[in-house]
This record gives C-alpha cells, structure tokens and sequence, in this order.
C-alpha cells in the first residue's frame, strides 16, 4: 500500500489542513470553508471541505496522485456518518484492521460508519482522477436537528442515526440517484460567495440527505420496483439514445435495445419517460421527423428517398407521422422550401 494518512480531527474542514499540514502547502480558509491545491510533486487537483451547524460538513475531492495514498479517517472522540458519492475513479473501502475491502464504483454511493476499534479507511488509486463528493454527519450534534423525525424512518436508518457515539459498524453502497448528482452539479456550478453560497450548498447538502435516506429505502425494493432513477441508469439510457440516433434506418426494437445497454425494458421506458418525457417509441418517431425535416432542407433526396432514410418503409404511414408533428405533409413542406429558395433568388 502507499502512504499512510492517519486523520484524527472532528470535522472535515480539519481534515483538509490536517492533509495540508502533511503535504505542507497552503491552504486557503474563509468564514466555515476551506480548498487547498495538491502540491505538483505529489500529484494535481484540489480538495474543498465547509461546515455547517449541526455537525454537518462536506468535502469535494477532484485529484490525480502520483502515489497510491491510504486514508485512516480514525475520529478520536465521535464517529460520525460519511455518505461518499463517487464521480470517477474506484475507491476501496475498509474498516482498519479488518481484511475485507469493498469497491466504490464510477457513479455508486456509500454510507459508513466505524466506531473506535476500526476506523474507516478509503484506499486511493495513482495516476487516476479522483472525484467524490462526501457528506459528513456528527451524529451526536445531528441529533437535535432529527429527533422527532426519528420514528418515522425507517428502522435500520432509525438505529444508525440513534447510534450517535458510532458504536456499531455501518455499510451500505448502491447507485446514487440523478437527484443527487444534479444537486452535487449545482453546488460545484454556483457563483455565489460569502453568506450566499454558505446557505445555497447548505440547502442542497439538506437535500442531498434527503434524496439518499429515500434511495436507501428504494433500495431495499426488488429492482424491478424501483422508482428512484440512477445515475448510472442514466447513463445506460443516454447510450440507447445516442444507439437510436445513430442507427435511425434500421433501429432496434425495444427488446435489443434494451439487451444493448443491460436494462430491462420496463426500467428502460421510464427511464426515457424521465429524461425526455416521451416513451421509446415516441423518441424514435420524434428523431425520425426531425431528421426528415433536416433532410429536406439540406439534401435533394426525394420524398420517398427519405422515407427509407429514416426507416420508414411506407410513404403514407411517413406523411401522416411528419404532418401530425409539422402540420403540413411531406409534399407541401418541400413545396413552401421550394418557394422559399426561389425568392430569394429573385431577391438576389
């Protein structure tokens, strides 16, 4: 393994100049939030930590290293939760002093906690970027803040919130939500400064809790009743559409499709229902139209040259399809393109 980090401090704002202590760089700090830039002879990037009331904190990491770097996050006094987003590279997961690793994949999340034999340990890779996002909760100060929303949770999230001197170890991992993701882009996309972009990421970090104690009970569903829509389903959904785009002449039905990007189909329609608000079918036909139209400005292919362009092998079935999205048939629309072309050249 490569170097050893032993982090002892209560929040991750310390943790952050405790790892600039180490590295001896500056560190820059204003009001609750601190960044600091790797050094160049141990790799690049920069880590960013802020806290808020209640024992709440986060801290964004996006670095490359040149070294393979252990982390022992081992809290002397409390241990706190840590929800960890992971945005790229794999990270391992230990608790010190135990053999078992687990793997953080590229879009999955986990909620940890050690307690004071075995701390938790992140394994990061060289020569990879690394991006997490992790939310931190010192369950003890959190308490007050949760207390009466307590025995409406869930009952497994119910005991780690209650276990606020982290007696008990926790571990749990799954695909993070495009709820969460979209939050974590607002907060590294915001302008704010000062008290504004205080509140703005602490909103959206409230947020971000909220989206994954719903994930975390989603999860428990048999997958095929799921409802929470992942980022790495996302993912998988934005690939058939592109497979859709680039294969208008011969697309697949439903079922290829879906063997194509390793989705089921019923997670595959709601999945374009979600980010287009249309089924399949309503995408293939609305990308058919729309290349049709492009095709007739563009080209000089024929009516019926473009219908077999598009993968259409009826004429009719065509002119119906392109008059219910353009109000006009196919033949009137090259028509009034014809006219169009023609004044301007008179004009010329």
């Amino acid at each position: 393994m490569g170097t050893k980090k032993e982090l002892r401090e209560l929040n991750v704002v310390d943790v952050v100049k405790d790892i600039a202590n180490r590295l001896q760089v500056a560190y820059k700090e204003e009001n609750n939030e601190i960044c600091m830039d790797i050094p160049e002879e141990a790799g690049s990037g920069h880590i960013k930590a802020i806290n808020f009331s209640h024992g709440v904190g986060v801290m964004d990491v996006d670095i490359t290293l040149k070294k393979e770097v252990r982390f022992v996050l081992n809290q002397s006094l409390v241990q706190p939760l840590q929800i960890v987003f992971n945005r790229k590279t794999s990270l391992l997961h230990e608790f010190d002093g135990q053999e078992k690793q687990t793997e953080i994949k590229h879009l999955e999340s986990a909620i940890f906690s050690c307690n004071s034999k075995y701390g938790n340990v992140l394994n990061l890779k060289a020569n990879e970027p690394i991006s997490f996002f992790n939310l931190e909760i010192n369950r003890k100060l959190f308490e007050e803040k949760i207390e009466s929303f307590l025995p409406e949770m869930n009952e497994d999230l119910e005991g780690l919130f209650r276990d606020v001197n982290g007696v008990n170890l926790f571990f749990h991992k799954g695909h993070y939500s495009l709820d969460i993701a979209k939050c974590i882009e607002e907060i590294n996309q915001s302008e704010d400064t000062g008290f504004t972009k205080s509140v703005f990421i602490e909103g959206k970090c409230f947020e971000i809790l909220a989206h994954h104690l719903r994930q975390y009970v989603d999860d428990a569903s048999p997958s095929e009743k799921r409802t929470i829509l992942r980022q790495s389903t996302v993912v998988k959904i934005e690939e058939a559409a592109h497979i859709i785009d680039d294969t208008l002449e011969e697309t697949p039905d439903i079922i290829s499709l879906s063997k194509k990007v390793g989705l089921n189909q019923n997670t595959l329609q709601n999945g374009f229902q979600s980010l287009f608000g249309l089924s399949v079918k309503e995408y293939i036909q609305n990308n058919r139209m729309e290349k049709a139209r492009h095709l007739m400005e563009t080209t000089t292919l024929n009516i019926t040259e473009i219908t077999y362009r598009i993968g259409i092998n009826s004429r009719s079935y065509f002119a119906k399809q392109f008059k219910e999205r353009y109000a006009m048939t196919p033949k009137q629309y090259m028509q009034k393109l014809a006219s169009n072309n023609k004044g301007e050249t008179n004009t010329i």
